[in-house]
């Protein structure tokens, strides 16, 4: 576990790392991590529900985009429903089936979401790089 400490009114945080002694020279660490974003109802948005209104986006159907992802029908619309429930406006808007067949489309909120999402994803990526960075200058 790293533990962060203070080292002056100004400095950045440095670490203490008690562990580092225990850490193998000769193997390369890093730290890896998962992200998402939560309400007090769970989860929102996190890489998985990503990847499905982007191939929503991509498909025009939850039918398809469950199926290119490897995923039951029912999670997909469990998926779409619980971020539609949780979010301002919704990110996904059905129309269901009729002579045409039914359909989704991605909508403008959903799309923000998505850049949104990626966007904090890449920063996150980025402390992650960061902070491994940090950790094998350790003492």
């Amino acid at each position: 576990m790293l533990y962060l400490r203070e080292t002056g009114p100004e400095a950045r945080p440095a670490y203490s790392c008690p562990m580092k002694n225990l850490l193998d020279p000769s193997k390369t660490y890093r730290l890896n991590g998962r992200l998402w974003l939560e309400t007090d109802e769970g989860r929102f948005l996190g890489i998985g529900r990503l990847e499905l209104l982007e191939h929503i986006a991509a498909l025009g159907s939850i039918s398809k985009a469950a199926q290119a992802m490897g995923m039951s029908y029912k999670r997909a619309w469990d998926l779409v429903s619980s971020m539609n429930a949780q979010a301002a406006s919704p990110l996904v808007s059905t129309q269901t089936g009729g002579s045409k067949g039914g359909g989704a489309v991605v909508t403008e909120a959903g799309q923000a979401a998505i850049a949104a999402f990626r966007d904090v994803q890449a920063h996150f990526q980025a402390f992650m790089a960061a902070e491994t960075r940090r950790l094998e200058q350790l003492p």
